[in-house]
């Protein structure tokens, strides 16, 4: 039988169909498998440290960049206040080391507190929860430096001010967009003698002490003869603020009109400085010999 030379285009054209279907289709496969992959990567990365380290590192540029911003918004502001006739004087050192605007070198204490050892003998019945340091034992810390007259200081490698605040996450502490783990590091710069002696008169201080000696906490107190604390790096612009009435904020500024009182949504404030106030979840000692854990009041982070 004679093939028509028709039929013969046709068979041709079928099968090079066929295979550019063949070659499109596992080159789609070959994309869509790609493409799941790198999502399955992206939603569970296998390198946690190296992933963890490069957005600490993202932030540490990003806010480089927020204080040059700042830098440069506090000089036009300068600016169009001298081009408006408005002059204002310039705050006073006190102000400024209140502020964290300038960094402050000097004598003080560094207050190291760190989680128990969990493998150690002897913690049979202890909660878990007594080995660790808590939110509040560093509050506790902090406010009874404030009350012995540290004039600046410093949670880990950060000042902290007025309004600074840190969050428990888990068995980290978060402050200002950084992630820190155990040991943690409290600087104060003011007389030493001073601050020794606020740490020892506070009730809170010493339940954390007293489970040091009793479970093993990390617990150590530090005298410097000369301490370098950073500048505050963190926003200072508040949303709400009051004063009393007729009170001067800055030199060459009229008296503010109250308003409402400044607050950190959903944080704890660190920077307190009065007095030594008994701090957020915490509670006043009890009585000599009870359990671990107890005078502290310790609560699951």
């Amino acid at each position: 039988m004679t093939e028509h030379p028709h039929r013969r285009r046709r068979l041709a054209r079928g099968t090079l169909s066929v295979a550019v279907v063949l070659a499109l289709s596992g080159a789609l496969f070959a994309a869509n498998a790609k493409f799941a992959r790198s999502s399955d990567e992206a939603r569970n990365p296998e390198d946690l440290a190296g992933l963890t380290s490069g957005e600490v590192a993202r932030v540490d540029s990003l806010t480089t960049q927020v204080d040059d911003l700042r830098g440069e918004v506090d000089a036009l502001t300068r600016a169009a206040n001298t081009a408006a006739g408005n002059e204002i004087g310039a705050p006073g050192t006190g102000f400024l080391v209140e502020g964290g605007q300038v960094g402050v070198t000097g004598p003080g204490v560094t207050v190291t507190l760190d989680d128990a050892p969990q493998d150690q003998p002897g913690l049979d019945g202890v909660s878990p929860d007594v080995l660790v340091v808590h939110q509040q034992d560093i509050q506790a810390v902090m406010n009874a430096l404030w009350s012995g007259g540290a004039e600046a200081m410093a949670l880990m490698d950060q000042r902290v001010i007025s309004t600074s605040a840190f969050r428990c996450v888990g068995n980290v502490l978060r402050l200002q967009g950084q992630v820190y783990s155990p040991p943690y590091t409290v600087r104060a710069v003011g007389d030493p003698e001073r601050l020794r002696q606020a740490l020892e008169l506070s009730t809170e201080v010493s339940a954390y002490r007293a489970d040091a000696a009793t479970v093993g906490l990390g617990w150590d107190v530090a005298n410097s003869t000369e301490l370098d604390l950073p500048p505050y790096a963190g926003a200072t612009e508040l949303q709400f603020a009051t004063v009393p009435d007729g009170t001067t904020i800055l030199p060459g500024l009229p008296t503010s009109a109250p308003s409402t009182r400044s607050t950190t949504e959903g944080t704890e404030s660190v920077g307190t400085q009065a007095g030594g106030a008994e701090s957020a979840g915490t509670r006043s000692g009890s009585a000599a010999g009870a359990a671990p854990g107890a005078q502290r009041g310790v609560t699951t982070w």
